[in-house]
């Protein structure tokens, strides 16, 4: 089979991924199923994120591809079994974009955003079976904090909100004594979870993204405790025979030079 004369094309990309899957084509292709593909598909989401954070627009354009690879993977491993097929997902989103939309392809007139969120979420209520929450279409295999983020985010679009963000940070106070109170490690456990619950919500009041803010937090120790490690090779140190107080003189020598 001889390449797609024009690679920048979506469907040369389909025909790729077709030939890689064909009874003559890659054994590593022809094994994949969408079981074994799922690591790749959220290794590569997270890639994206991570050029979007760096702001790194070359990265992101490769990045990108390569999610689009997963997607257009899994589109062929469905066709091969008789799923669906890519135009089935192409449909699909673009019928949902236009149904979502009937201020842009209908007669529906909104004055903002804040107005074209909420007819969404009124045409999403609409979609969804009666009975079923209005919670139930987040992913439960997302992050913990984005999870969290997403679910009281819908939960307020329908007014289960704090009057005032000092609402939050009292319940933030009342969340932190209820661990100090807690009898038992199952007891903090759960009020843990709470805090952090309260913190997601403390953020998205603020405007915080809780995932890229803690990821950011990460990145900041990784990086200063590296440099206390290489403190301690240049000076002839062995970092666990240290004092505590010696080691974190190092961390407030690594603050002031190691700046993030």
């Amino acid at each position: 089979m001889s390449l797609p004369q024009d690679l920048s094309k979506f469907d040369a990309l389909v025909e790729i991924i077709a030939r890689l899957r064909a009874p003559d084509g890659c054994p590593w292709d022809r094994e994949q199923t969408h079981a074994t593909l799922r690591e790749n598909l959220l290794s590569e989401c997270y890639e994206v994120l991570e050029a979007l954070d760096d702001e790194d627009s070359a990265r992101l354009c490769e990045e990108l591809g390569d999610l689009l690879l997963q997607i257009t993977l899994h589109a062929q491993i469905a066709r091969d079994s008789g799923e669906f097929e890519i135009d089935d997902v192409i449909k699909g989103i673009a019928t949902k974009i236009v149904r979502r939309h009937p201020h842009i392809f209908g007669s529906t007139k909104v004055k903002d955003a804040e107005e074209v969120m909420h007819n969404w979420e009124e045409l999403k209520r609409e979609e969804r079976e009666e009975g079923a929450s209005m919670l139930e279409g987040v992913p439960k295999s997302m992050p913990a904090l984005a999870y969290a983020y997403e679910i009281s985010r819908r939960a307020v679009r329908v007014g289960f909100e704090w009057e005032d963000i000092g609402g939050v940070i009292d319940k933030l106070a009342e969340e932190i004594r209820e661990i100090k109170d807690s009898a038992s490690r199952e007891e903090k456990e759960q009020e843990f979870g709470d805090l952090l619950f309260t913190l997601v919500n403390v953020a998205r009041w603020e405007g915080i993204d809780a995932e890229a803010a803690l990821l950011e937090a990460n990145r900041k120790f990784y990086k200063r405790f590296a440099y206390m490690e290489e403190l301690c090779r240049q000076r002839g140190l062995n970092f666990p025979e240290l004092s505590f107080k010696e080691k974190e003189d190092l961390w407030e020598e690594a603050k002031r030079e190691a700046q993030a």
